[in-house]
């Protein structure tokens, strides 16, 4: 039986009134995202038709979950909220704080050696409040969710970007900010701009070397990192029900490379197939009765230009291999010829170090199996792997049905080495260079989502390209990133030229899914009596203090820095080595900024301090400005924050005093993070402005004391020669987001309601 049956059943109870509601009051056939969106609305019985890109609207979310890394401050915020119990189903898993460098057994082990008191304080909070808990090593948040919670037409939010990996079982799955989820753990209703639609129609069918992977890295190349902003890709045709679940599951994952809102398919057999193979018969057999609620009308997807703000149409019978990258992930090469053109005219390097096969985007049995069967070919045509090759299974459930039927040992007979079922290198958390910053320039492949700058092993030379498990194993025994499986030939151990064949694998395991210990612990019933104990001396965690708010005087604040190009949340607070301090606002707080490029000198963490006017770091500039009672501006390029969905990139320059981030653009979670703890979120209206902002200028806000909805805002800049230019910000504020600002933060808000 599935997790919180009685909830999705319930949910199913009312989705037949509500979505023939939503037709009746729009007028028109529905696409699936806008049923999942009208029938979780907060009121229930809401007489509008919303706006798309401009109504914000409450929403009911059915469930929440939590990583390692963020639920710490999450469930810090939870902890101030004055609730005994989260008031719906909630998960932590635990994830993040796995470090890959020897193999499995021992890299977990470290973990819990050195993140002990991390995963302590996480099990007793969740034990309190009503949380179920996923063990370290149980799996990869995404994959479990995946494996457990996700159902077809359900609302989630999650403390991670990637939550839309449940898109893939038929959910709209969204990644926010912890104070969001707060919010809905608490029992309030959750609020987002109602998103514009993307429909992606598929036609043809995928074969060959081609993958699900190759589906979505077309779609970024299509689209741009940012593209998607605001908005919910839906997927639909011929081409998407011929898909696996997992598959679908890895298209909406790295939606969260465009910028999406989420990305969703509608329900069909293969999910059903799905459910039924993870022993969830009692959710197909409820989505059964309801499956025309479950996917778009006919008619939006017999004429999407009429339901889409945009429609994009792949033929996936003509769609080739791909490589994204380096440093962005909408950067597209097809294999073979194109890729020799454009690493050559770039100085990419063609020899490959590693290929890496996992994480939350491809992790899943059919993923594995598929690249095996090259892995396989190569032992049977006498090949080796020319780059060194690592695997991180998606969840204890898979790890172990894999090892059951052969897979990971196959792996290991080309030596690779299997890591810990953990996020691990795809989040920075891999200790494969003793000094980072120094190592050498190379090129890697893995099928993980994300290959910003250092993101995987902290090295900034580190060119990482993504792509399909598949392609990821066959470039790794050839060692050439140019390498085109379809017409490229190697050289075996005997000298003799040979071909890999298509990869071949089951979408479900053969003899189903079998595990000994998936590595679950449910909460007490009653956790009144759960002690949670924090030292006060410790430098992994620290009980929060209220923001206080900022007010609407601001005068005198100086620039703290400049961001020049892309900033993201990375950037803006780093993972690797840093997650260790995530449950600890002040010590994280030194990572503030640091990889962030200042456009005044182009270097990173090297700032001016326009009270000494010496130089330094940024996190040190920023504590100085503290110190002396002044107040402080970030200003920032386009899609300011794109990439993790991690508010210690807001809480940070928050602690610090910064009081307001002006950009040319915003990438959606974050400016939803700002808000959430009670900052500006600005962006320029003229976008030239960005230019007249100088190294040693002062800010003014001239009408603060106004700030009303839809109202722009003036401030004055004055530089350092005495002149002034005064500019206009836009923002983006409602009046319940005003009242966080003037409440100091969204979580005072909530315990200024509850108490």
């Amino acid at each position: 039986m599935a997790f919180d049956i009685d909830m999705i059943k319930k949910v199913y109870s009312t989705v037949v009134e509500r979505v023939d509601a939503a037709r009746e009051l729009t007028g028109k056939p529905l696409t699936l995202a806008e049923k999942i969106l009208y029938s979780h609305l907060w009121d229930s019985n809401s007489d509008k038709a919303f706006v798309r890109g401009k109504d914000y609207v409450d929403f009911a979310p059915d469930r929440i979950a939590l990583q390692d890394a963020t639920a710490q401050m999450a469930l810090l915020q939870f902890m101030q909220a004055g609730k005994s119990k989260v008031a719906v189903p909630t998960t932590t898993h635990c994830d993040h704080l796995i470090q890959a460098k020897n193999g499995a057994s021992s890299d977990l082990q470290n973990a819990l050696n050195t993140s002990n008191e991390v995963f302590n304080f996480l099990e007793s909070v969740s034990n309190k409040y009503g949380l179920g808990f996923w063990k370290p090593g149980a799996g990869i948040i995404h994959q479990v969710v995946l494996e457990n919670y996700a159902f077809p037409g359900g609302m989630m939010i999650g403390t991670d970007s990637h939550t839309v990996n449940a898109g893939g079982l038929g959910m709209v799955a969204i990644g926010v900010g912890g104070a969001d989820a707060v919010d809905v753990m608490a029992g309030m209703p959750w609020e987002l701009k109602f998103p514009k639609l993307i429909g992606v129609k598929l036609t043809g069918k995928l074969s060959g070397w081609t993958a699900p992977k190759d589906v979505i890295l077309k779609v970024a190349a299509i689209v741009s990192a940012k593209g998607g902003t605001g908005a919910i890709v839906e997927y639909f045709g011929e081409g998407a029900t011929s898909m696996s679940c997992t598959g679908k599951g890895t298209i909406c994952n790295m939606g969260a490379e465009i910028g999406a809102t989420t990305s969703t398919f509608g329900y069909d057999e293969s999910m059903e197939r799905y459910l039924r193979a993870t022993d969830r018969g009692d959710v197909a057999d409820a989505a059964n009765e309801v499956k025309d609620y479950l996917t778009g009308d006919k008619e939006v997807y017999a004429n999407p230009e009429q339901y889409f703000d945009q429609v994009i149409e792949i033929n996936l019978s003509e769609l080739s291999p791909l490589l994204n990258g380096p440093f962005t992930p909408d950067l597209s090469t097809k294999a073979g010829a194109d890729m020799t053109e454009a690493a050559n005219a770039n100085d990419w390097p063609l020899k490959v170090e590693w290929g890496l096969i996992g994480s939350c985007t491809n992790s899943s049995y059919e993923d594995l199996s598929r690249a095996s069967s090259i892995a396989q070919q190569a032992i049977d045509k006498g090949l080796k792997t020319k780059a060194d090759f690592g695997i991180n299974p998606g969840s204890e459930k898979v790890r172990y049905t894999a090892d059951r039927d052969g897979i990971l040992g196959i792996f290991e007979k080309l030596d690779a080495k299997i890591f810990t079922n953990a996020c691990g290198p795809c989040i920075g958390q891999w200790a494969r260079y003793e000094d980072p910053k120094n190592a050498p320039k190379n090129s890697i492949i893995h099928s993980f989502n994300r290959n910003f700058a250092k993101r995987a092993d902290g090295n900034p030379n580190t060119h990482a390209f993504v792509a399909s498990p598949e392609m990821v194993a066959a470039v790794t025994i050839a060692g050439r990133l140019d390498f085109n499986p379809i017409t490229d030939k190697l050289i075996n151990e005997n000298g003799e030229e040979v071909m890999l064949d298509e990869p071949t694998g089951w979408e479900l395991p053969p003899k189903g899914f079998e595990v000994k210990d998936d590595g679950y612990l449910a909460p007490e019933e009653d956790g009144s009596h759960v002690k949670i104990a924090v030292n006060e001396d410790s430098e992994r965690l620290q009980l929060l203090e209220p923001f206080t708010p900022i007010g609407n005087d601001i005068s005198g604040a100086k620039l703290l820095i400049k961001a020049f190009g892309k900033c993201t949340t990375d950037h803006i607070s780093m993972a690797g080595p840093w997650l260790r301090f995530r449950g600890h606002l002040d010590n994280i707080s030194n990572n503030c900024l640091i990889g962030a490029v200042n456009a005044f000198g182009k270097k990173t963490n090297f700032v001016k301090n326009q009270i000494t006017g010496e130089f330094g770091g940024v996190p040190d500039t920023a504590r100085a400005y503290k110190a002396a009672g002044i107040k402080t501006v970030v200003v920032g390029d386009h899609n300011y924050g794109e990439g993790s969905s991690r508010e210690h990139a807001a809480m940070e320059p928050r602690h610090l005093g910064v009081v307001a981030v002006i950009v040319k653009s915003f990438a959606r979670i974050h400016e939803t993070n700002l808000k959430k703890q009670g900052m500006l979120g600005l962006t320029f209206a003229n976008e030239a402005d960005y230019d007249l902002i100088q190294e040693d200028d002062t800010f003014n806000f001239l009408d603060l004391n106004e700030f009303a909805p839809d109202k722009p805002l003036t401030i004055e800049l004055v530089h350092a020669d005495g002149s002034k230019d005064t500019i206009i910000v836009n923002h983006t504020y409602n009046q319940s987001q005003i009242d966080w600002y003037n409440e100091g933060s969204a979580l005072n808000l909530i315990k200024k309601e509850n108490a």
